[in-house]
């Protein structure tokens, strides 16, 4: 079944269910410090799908962001668009037919409770190592999900 789209970084679902999200990646590669983050972990097949391909893992090198819900144990890499990308969005809110990358993947929610998800490549300049500023802020690159 289809869902609804929602722009925000609460996110809510049922407990022991098993979510599948869709994401549009429009930022270009930043690269991970540690190639672990390159893995899909705590995902179904332990697999996800990088526009249309199912991949095990993504060059560290490519990635430009990560989802992660650490107390779930899911991380999943968010791969770049490449920089020579014709048709990049310059400014939000961006549309399908931008340069972007398509990534899903399926996972299962844990017992009812409040579960934190963050970005896991440090993109806060002018932050200690790179996590300050927009990388703690709920709204950027964390949020919530709310399982009921």
């Amino acid at each position: 079944a289809q869902g609804n789209w929602v722009h925000s970084t609460l996110l809510h679902a049922p407990a022991h269910s098993l979510i599948k999200v869709t994401v549009y990646q429009y930022d270009t590669a930043t690269g991970l410090r540690n190639p672990f983050w390159a893995q899909p972990q705590g995902v179904v097949g332990k697999t996800i799908t990088l526009d249309g391909k199912t991949v095990t893992a993504i060059d560290p090198n490519l990635a430009s962001h990560t989802f992660a819900i650490p107390d779930l144990g899911v991380t999943v890499p968010l791969a770049g668009v490449a920089d020579d990308a014709k048709n990049q969005c310059s400014v939000a809110p961006c549309t399908l037919a931008e340069a972007h990358r398509t990534i899903t993947f399926t996972f299962r929610t844990g017992a009812p409770g409040r579960y934190r998800w963050q970005c896991f490549v440090p993109c806060g300049a002018g932050f200690l190592f790179g996590f300050g500023g927009p990388m703690q802020t709920v709204g950027y690159m964390d949020g919530f999900l709310v399982v009921t």
